[in-house]
C-alpha cells in the first residue's frame, strides 16, 4: 500500500512538474498568467472528479484500495485549487485584496469558485486521522460537501468559458454521472 501511495503522490504532482517545465521552457502561451490560471483550474477539476470516482470504482471493482488513496487525492484537489486561487490573487491581481472582494461580488464565476475553495478548506483541515476520530460521524457529514463543491466547480468553469463550451460540458457530464451514481446508491440503502 505504501508503494501505491507513493506512486499516486508522484502522479498527482505531475501536472505541477509539467507546468514548471512549460514555464522554464517558455511554453506558457502569449498570455502566461491566463494559461497558468486555466491549467491549474482544469487540473483542480480533473482531480476533484477523480476523487469523486473513487467510491464508484471501489463499489464496481470491489477493491478497498480506491478508498485508501481517496483522501490523499482529495488533498491534492485542495492543493491545486489553492494554487489556482493564489495565482489569481498573486499574479493576476497583484495581491490587491480589494480587487479580489470586488470580483467576488461582481463576477458570479469567481463567487462560486471562491465559495468552493471556502468549502474545501475545512475538508482539508479535517482530513487527518486525529480529526476523523475527533469528529466521528460529523466528519462524514462535513465531507459530503464535496458534492456541492463539485457542482460549484462545474458552474465556475462553464460561467468562465465564453465561446467553446465543449470542454466544460464534458466535465459536467462526468460530474453528473458521478453524482447520479451516488444518488442511486443512497436511494437503494
Amino acid at each position: 500500500m505504501k508503494v501505491l501511495k507513493i506512486i499516486v503522490f508522484i502522479l498527482m504532482l505531475l501536472p505541477l512538474f509539467l507546468l514548471i517545465y512549460y514555464g522554464v521552457n517558455d511554453e506558457l502561451s502569449a498570455d502566461p498568467i491566463e494559461y497558468v490560471l486555466h491549467y491549474t483550474g482544469i487540473w483542480s477539476l480533473r482531480i476533484l472528479l477523480l476523487t469523486m470516482a473513487m467510491t464508484p470504482l471501489r463499489n464496481i471493482f470491489n477493491q478497498v484500495v480506491f478508498l485508501k488513496i481517496r483522501r490523499m487525492i482529495g488533498l491534492f484537489v485542495f492543493f491545486y485549487v489553492s494554487l489556482h486561487l493564489l495565482i489569481y490573487v498573486g499574479l493576476d491581481l497583484g495581491f490587491r485584496f480589494g480587487h479580489l472582494f470586488e470580483d467576488i461580488i461582481k463576477r458570479p464565476y469567481i463567487t462560486v469558485g471562491f465559495i468552493a475553495w471556502l468549502l474545501l478548506l475545512p475538508m482539508a483541515v479535517t482530513s487527518n486521522k486525529r480529526m476523523i476520530r475527533k469528529l466521528g460521524r460529523k466528519w462524514k457529514t462535513l465531507h459530503k460537501s464535496i458534492y456541492i463543491i463539485t457542482i460549484l466547480a462545474c458552474l465556475h468553469f462553464i460561467w468562465l468559458v465564453k465561446s467553446d463550451l465543449l470542454e466544460p460540458l464534458i466535465y459536467i457530464v462526468i460530474a453528473f454521472v458521478l453524482l447520479f451514481y451516488r444518488l442511486l446508491r443512497y436511494s437503494r440503502s
